[in-house]
């Protein structure tokens, strides 16, 4: 498959601005029936923004071990916010080749779901050096929340409902999470990150320049153009499982090959924490899900519950010591 028709670029800055745009939405629809990723011009995002994150992230992912550590997310308890080593992250049972640093819409300690201690709910652990890192991803969140939700109003014309069918019943409140990946120069044997797909509704990536993403579209795996004035976008599991499976949850993966170090920030917008999460009122009947098994073998469309359950089962999955640690009763 040509790259170009896989992973489309689509401006959006009609939806950014409110406007309910035909022509947007139908590109939108179409990529996420073909391939489940596109990439989206007219985002409106500041540029500066995005290099004063990366900039400030390397600082970061360059300081000792020690240092980094003073934010391990064990120290967030069942948060699970804060920074993680190489390997410290699995990908169907294999560690990843990759550090980062988890952040989420920060929590005061007396919200109730910081009190009830609902995992991935808490305050989020910034480093005290670079000092300006924490305000510039609080920045970010501000900046991509709005695009995401105007993406997703895109999402709902295009599958004929109406244009804030996803904040009315989906997204009234999304969990956003957010994360920084430093990837450190790998060879063909190490994976960043091994074949996964999203869980949620939709992915917004920006990356640096350097390459590695791939996607896997009919007739095998494709690079994504290493675009840091693009954002990337994917669909999640959920979303996935909303449309029975004529938008597909597309397996990704990572390999770092550029011979230097590579940086990506995924923002990842779910449905709210308690929504279920139904099959969408469409019509005609549903596109046949692709014989390909999944990576982790299981079935999106067979599972009901509340999103936040599926959510938590997954991160355990991908970090079981630390969900054994924190969920572990005190003594």
């Amino acid at each position: 498959m040509d790259d170009d028709l896989a992973l489309p670029l689509i401006d959006v800055s009609g939806l950014v601005a409110g406007e309910d745009d035909q022509v947007a939405a139908a590109k939108i629809d179409r990529a996420c029936r073909q391939s489940g990723f596109f990439r989206v011009s007219g985002h409106g995002v500041d540029p500066e923004l995005l290099a004063n994150l990366d900039r400030l992230s390397r600082d970061f992912f360059a300081r000792p071990e020690a240092e980094k550590r003073r934010i391990a997310m064990i120290e967030a308890g069942t948060a699970w916010r804060g920074w993680f080593p190489v390997g410290g992250e699995l990908t169907a049972g294999v560690p990843d080749k990759k550090e980062g640093l988890y952040v989420g819409r920060g929590l005061a300690p007396d919200h109730p779901r910081v009190l009830a201690g609902t995992p991935l709910h808490g305050a989020n652990l910034f480093p005290a050096e670079p000092a300006e890192l924490g305000p510039t991803i609080e920045a970010w969140l501000d900046a991509l929340i709005p695009l995401a939700h105007a993406v997703m109003r895109g999402i709902a014309i295009g599958l004929g409902l109406a244009p804030k069918w996803f904040e009315r019943n989906v997204t009234q409140d999304p969990t956003v999470l957010f994360r920084v990946f430093h990837y450190p120069p790998g060879g063909d044997a190490d994976w960043g990150v091994a074949e996964h797909t999203d869980y949620g509704l939709l992915t917004l990536l920006a990356q640096d320049d350097r390459g590695g993403l791939q996607v896997h579209a009919d007739g095998g795996w494709i690079d994504v153009p290493a675009d840091p004035s693009v954002f990337v976008c994917n669909i999640g599991d959920m979303l996935d499982r909303l449309t029975e499976g004529r938008y597909r949850s597309t397996p990704h993966r990572v390999r770092n090959l550029s011979g230097t170090d590579r940086l990506s920030f995924p923002l990842f917008f779910d449905p709210s924490w308690d929504a279920e999460v139904p099959s969408l009122p469409l019509e005609g009947s549903a596109t046949a899900v692709g014989e390909r098994p999944r990576w982790d073998g299981a079935d999106v469309h067979a599972w009901e519950g509340a999103y936040g359950d599926y959510l938590t089962a997954k991160v355990a999955r991908v970090f079981p010591e630390l969900f054994a640690a924190s969920t572990s009763p005190s003594e």
